[in-house]
């Protein structure tokens, strides 16, 4: 998906006024984002189709982030910061795909597939970390993945709804993920 810096911007505005007022008309969408109706229609045309633009954008930020976290070469720890920092330089768009989440939303049925090398490549790359003696092993290479995403989409809810700061964010998931909740 190739997108213009301008194009980028409109649909992370748009993923943001989507979340914050998932009712809204397309011309309340396009009034939040900061251009017109007949703008956003031109973009998009349908409301339906801007969510399909921005799950695709979602599917092609996300997996570029896998690329530039160099997961398959790069240190473990040198990785994993990589990770959590590209992650939050995309936050309105975790917190579309937040709201986009139900329970099917995974399944291959469902559209799901197209996450799969998203969560495969995280999968490897703690099992990697695994094998080289950075992160345990009592706990499987997907659960790993699993709370990794939760928190990381939790943080960024909760930096939306006031209850954290940005700026410690990445500290703050590092060390939760490598250290947990112990003193």
């Amino acid at each position: 998906m190739s997108l213009t810096a301008q194009e980028e911007r409109l649909l992370k505005a748009l993923a943001v006024a989507i979340v914050n007022r998932p009712r809204a008309t397309l011309k309340e969408l396009a009034e939040s984002a900061g251009v017109s109706k007949a703008t956003l229609h031109r973009f998009c045309g349908t409301r339906d189709h801007l969510v399909e633009m921005l799950e695709r954008y979602g599917e092609a930020v996300l997996n570029q982030i896998i690329v530039s976290a160099d997961l398959e070469q790069a240190e473990p720890l040198d990785a994993l910061r990589r990770l959590i920092g590209d992650h939050l330089i995309h936050r309105e768009l975790l917190v579309f795909l937040m709201f986009q989440y139900s329970p099917e939303f995974l399944a291959p049925e469902s559209g799901g597939a197209r996450w799969r090398s998203y969560m495969e490549a995280l999968d490897t790359f703690f099992l990697r970390g695994q094998q080289q003696g950075v992160f345990r092993i009592d706990i499987g290479a997907a659960v790993f993945t699993e709370l990794f995403t939760t928190m990381v989409y939790g943080m960024v809810d909760a930096e939306r709804r006031g209850r954290a700061a940005s700026a410690d964010s990445a500290s703050v998931l590092e060390r939760m993920f490598l250290h947990g909740a112990g003193v």
